[in-house]
């Protein structure tokens, strides 16, 4: 395996971080929006919260799969291909994501406003737990030839390890919203999300334990790579207690790293955990390497020089952004929504 190649499997592993944790947050506030809001001013607070970063926060997701195309095209080619339900239910739940929070904006009854907060509220949860059953269900043996044609259903990929791997991200997406809204948030809404945030950690551990028994039982990394396995799962639950504490003592800040933490720690075992594979096939011969999956060097070498000009253009775009449209908000701002009652 060449360093071009490493580093592209590390750089895509750092964009699917980087959506979970900017989008996360937005996932997680559309899901508060109904545990947390009962009148529609209050749903409109929350919503506006991530109304300025929700549809840009999309584009590492575009750019992790933007970068396997041109990077590792036959990874590309075969877990679009194989998991393509899995996928395209994630792909309706952003899109209806999308429509929800615009049409939310322009409903002019209280009762078309209702139904598409719920429509957010659904989205926002059904699009991190596909997710999360995508990621865990492409880290055990799958059934796959020797072209890497994968040969699985909808049905054939929900197991416990994937189960839980949906509860947990869309759990970590939760709290990454609802540490996002108390950073936004004046009041009694802020108080809401952080109580709230600080009950449903107690959760995070029995999930987490279970996850990692399920880990052990349905793919090989305790017996190909122990040591960062444990390592790993050690520092997901220690930045899960961090978040927990951080939320306790009213420190909004170190709560969202802390979770923010957690959620890059879940993404980088699965990707440390599959090195140096791809995807792992039922019969180990059929296994896709990284080296094998790999575009040429010359490809290599153009995209990683794209890569230097633009990302840190992007960076710096993202920072800028979050920067000049960071305020807290105040329940009062919203209160001329209230058009009658949920």
């Amino acid at each position: 395996m060449s360093f071009l190649q490493f580093f592209w499997y590390a750089v895509i592993c750092f964009l699917f971080i980087m959506f979970l944790v900017l989008d996360g947050a937005d996932f997680g506030a559309g899901m508060a929006a109904k545990l947390l809001a009962f009148r529609p001013a209050e749903s409109n607070m929350i919503v506006r919260s991530i109304s300025p970063h929700w549809d840009g926060n999309e584009v590492f997701l575009v750019a992790a799969g933007g970068s396997m195309f041109a990077t590792m095209p036959f990874w590309y080619a075969s877990l679009f291909s194989g998991f393509y339900l899995l996928l395209f239910l994630v792909l309706v739940s952003l899109i209806f994501r999308g429509v929800a929070f615009e049409f939310n904006n322009v409903a002019e009854t209280p009762k078309g406003k209702n139904a598409w907060m719920w429509a957010t509220t659904l989205s926002s949860t059904a699009a991190p737990f596909l997710l999360g059953m995508l990621f865990t269900a492409m880290i055990q043996p799958v059934p796959m030839d020797n072209h890497g044609n994968i040969f699985v259903g909808l049905f054939n990929v929900i197991n416990p390890l994937s189960i839980l791997g949906g509860i947990a991200v869309t759990a970590l997406c939760l709290y990454q919203g609802l540490h996002f809204f108390t950073l936004h948030a004046n009041g009694i809404m802020r108080y809401r999300a952080a109580s709230l945030a600080g009950n449903l950690y107690w959760a995070a551990y029995p999930v987490e334990v279970l996850f990692a028994i399920a880990l052990f039982f349905e793919t090989n990394f305790f017996e190909e790579h122990l040591l960062s396995t444990l390592t790993l799962l050690v520092l997901i639950v220690l930045t899960t207690f961090w978040g927990h504490l951080s939320t306790g003592m009213h420190k909004e800040v170190q709560a969202y790293v802390a979770n923010s933490l957690t959620i890059a720690f879940v993404v980088m075992l699965i990707f440390v955990g599959l090195f140096p594979h791809v995807l792992i096939a039922q019969n180990p011969v059929n296994s896709l390497l990284i080296k094998n999956v790999s575009s040429s060097p010359f490809t290599l070498t153009v995209v990683t020089i794209v890569l230097c000009i633009l990302l840190p253009i992007l960076t710096a775009y993202f920072i800028w952004s979050y920067i000049i449209q960071w305020k807290r908000h105040d329940l009062s701002e919203f209160e001329n929504t209230d058009k009658g009652a949920y």
